[in-house]
């Protein structure tokens, strides 16, 4: 493997507090302090633009094993790293589902043949996802999982969810939650309000999210596990989030880009590219969700990459899937509208959500550009004008309700363990 020098760029790296000019040396894989005298390496020009430690995203659904059509291990991972993406996790709602070791180990041995980006597993935390019986955890812990969720469904029965903090607990596995109350969303399709009312559709109560938020502060609370509260969309959870974590309980929350991007009023066309699970919420939600992100309540952005087939979205929407794909327009999004148009946050803050963050939630030695830490690189143009064109996904799917859309800010290279796995153009 050659080795490679990224030169003149601007180093952002939130895990060492580092930002500034400066040259990055990768040497077999590695982040290095220099290349070896007399080695023969490839330079690269990054003059205007962000070298950054590479991206994670710990919320993808890769659908393989079982749903191979929407998507595969290596469509997902090309789609990763076409969004700048080094590093992704994925959730365990296959079929089969990833509730027991051997198909931990499928996942493992299928990603390290066909993945171009780090794949890592999630496992369920009930047989089947069904929420009724505990999958072997301490298997799946030793096969490999870097955390628990059901995610796609929730765990109704609260001394059920209490047993898995304790578990969890012992393997050092956070535990991921999908927030939904089934009793109070009921049959709900987006968002219950003005919209819902006015287009005739089942509407889907801020409180059914909130609901399970509230539990999950009084379990992490009670258990110290660290509990870590997926694709949250309401104004209240926000809330119960900023005041559980003032007071030092193990809890943190993710938001994804439609959630800030869109809100309800998006579906009075019943595309069905809008429906999704969490549904989008109302402006004062939007509004909401952005000053969590920018006081530091929220800590984690994610995508909920959740592709499928055209033939399924062609559907009426009471019976489309929820879910849209997200890796490839992600990085775009939160540059255009946190940074550059809200500017809530900046451009460090941005990356350190993005790598250091969920790296440290899920304990994995990634996010970083430390001298001797994986190179994983993704070099970043926080300025460059684009247009979203479904038709070049590299996604097996393209239910993306984005296409069209002119965003600022992508990136232009990634780099998995010293090797350029994308580049623009």
């Amino acid at each position: 493997m050659k080795s490679l020098l990224l030169r003149h760029g601007r180093i952002i790296d939130p895990a060492n507090k580092r930002d500034g000019k400066g040259d990055l040396a990768i040497a077999n894989g590695k982040i290095v302090e220099s290349l070896p005298k007399g080695e023969e390496f490839e330079e690269i020009d990054c003059r205007g633009l962000v070298i950054a430690p590479g991206l994670i995203d710990l919320h993808v659904h890769l659908r393989e094993p079982g749903q191979s059509a929407k998507e595969t291990i290596a469509t997902g991972a090309r789609a990763a790293a076409a969004g700048g993406f080094t590093t992704v996790v994925g959730m365990p709602n296959t079929s089969p589902a990833v509730d027991n070791p051997s198909v931990v180990t499928w996942i493992k041995e299928k990603a390290d043949r066909e993945a171009c980006v780090n794949i890592f597993i999630t496992g369920a935390i009930t047989k089947g996802i069904a929420g009724e019986e505990l999958s072997p955890i301490g298997s799946m812990a030793r096969a490999g999982i870097v955390a628990l969720t059901d995610d796609g469904h929730c765990v109704q029965n609260h001394e059920l969810m209490r047993r898995a903090l304790e578990y969890a607990r012992m393997f050092q596995l956070p535990v991921l939650d999908h927030c939904q109350d089934y009793g109070l969303v009921g049959k709900g399709v987006m968002h219950e309000g003005h919209w819902s009312t006015l287009l005739g559709l089942p509407g889907w109560p801020s409180a059914g999210e909130e609901l399970i938020v509230m539990r999950n502060i009084l379990l992490a609370e009670l258990c110290q596990t660290p509990i870590h509260c997926q694709h949250l969309t309401a104004a209240g959870s926000v809330r119960l989030l900023r005041e559980a974590r003032g007071r030092g309980v193990p809890i943190s929350g993710e938001v994804c880009p439609h959630h800030i991007a869109l809100t309800d009023e998006s579906l009075q066309g019943f595309d069905t590219n809008f429906k999704m699970n969490p549904p989008l919420r109302a402006e004062a939600d939007v509004e909401a969700l952005i000053q969590g992100i920018a006081d530091g309540t929220v800590t984690i952005l994610a995508s909920d990459h959740a592709p499928h087939c055209a033939y399924e979205k062609e559907v009426e929407f009471d019976m489309a899937p929820f879910g849209i794909v997200g890796l490839e327009t992600e990085l775009g999004l939160f540059l255009d509208i946190l940074v550059h148009k809200r500017k809530a946050i900046d451009l460090p803050r941005l990356i350190a959500l993005l790598t250091v963050e969920p790296a440290n939630l899920l304990r994995l030695d990634r996010g970083t550009l430390s001298a001797g830490a994986p190179a994983d690189v993704t070099v970043i143009d926080p300025d460059k004008e684009w247009k979203v064109d479904a038709g070049r996904f590299q996604s097996r799917s393209a239910n993306t309700p984005f296409h069209g859309w002119e965003l600022k800010g992508r990136a232009v290279r990634t780099i998995v363990a010293g090797k350029t796995v994308w580049a623009e153009g």
